[in-house]
């Protein structure tokens, strides 16, 4: 069992390498050209935060020269649309998979209208769970049984001990 666990976690380690190295190519071409293909309007000054993002958590992606919008992309995420705001940045908040495997990922930016793609990596670290309390995640360790079967005891002796002193006092005044 655990080792098909080990063997999917490589598989899917060996895809996202091999999904992300025609983005690396693409990244590196074009930043020796530029343009980006289309007169200058290109991804840059990509930030992602936070860099460490829980599962199911969401992530702030900032982009400059994205002026018509754009899209993000990442094996964590669904296709985001990336959205033009008045400070000259494109931004998007895209939400990570639930069931997103823990680990480095990266993301690409693809601006309208333009060849180029711009990347930036985040972590994905296991989410937290709820945050209510123990509620019954967790069974009773061996030493609250002890304790819990030991009241119960005593309960129940002291129950018998009250029946039965009861039964002699009023069986002596009838």
């Amino acid at each position: 069992m655990r080792a098909s666990r080990a063997l999917a976690v490589a598989a899917t380690a060996c895809a996202v390498i091999g999904f992300t190295a025609p983005i690396a190519a693409a990244t590196d071409h074009d930043s020796h050209t530029g343009t980006g293909g289309n007169g200058g309007i290109a991804p840059t000054n990509v930030t992602v935060s936070p860099t460490h993002v829980h599962q199911g958590g969401a992530l702030a992606v900032s982009v400059t020269g994205c002026s018509r919008g754009g899209v993000v992309t990442s094996n964590a995420f669904p296709k985001t649309a990336l959205t033009y705001n008045t400070s000259g940045n494109s931004a998007a908040s895209p939400r990570i998979y639930d069931h997103a495997t823990p680990g480095r990922y990266n993301l690409a930016v693809r601006c309208t209208g333009s060849s180029r793609v711009a990347t930036a990596s985040f972590t994905v670290i296991r989410g937290r769970g709820t945050e209510g309390g123990l509620g019954g995640s967790m069974a009773p360790s061996s030493t609250e049984m002890a304790v819990g079967a030991s009241m119960v005891g005593a309960a129940a002796l002291g129950g018998a001990v009250f029946v039965n002193r009861r039964r002699r006092m009023s069986g002596g005044n009838a």
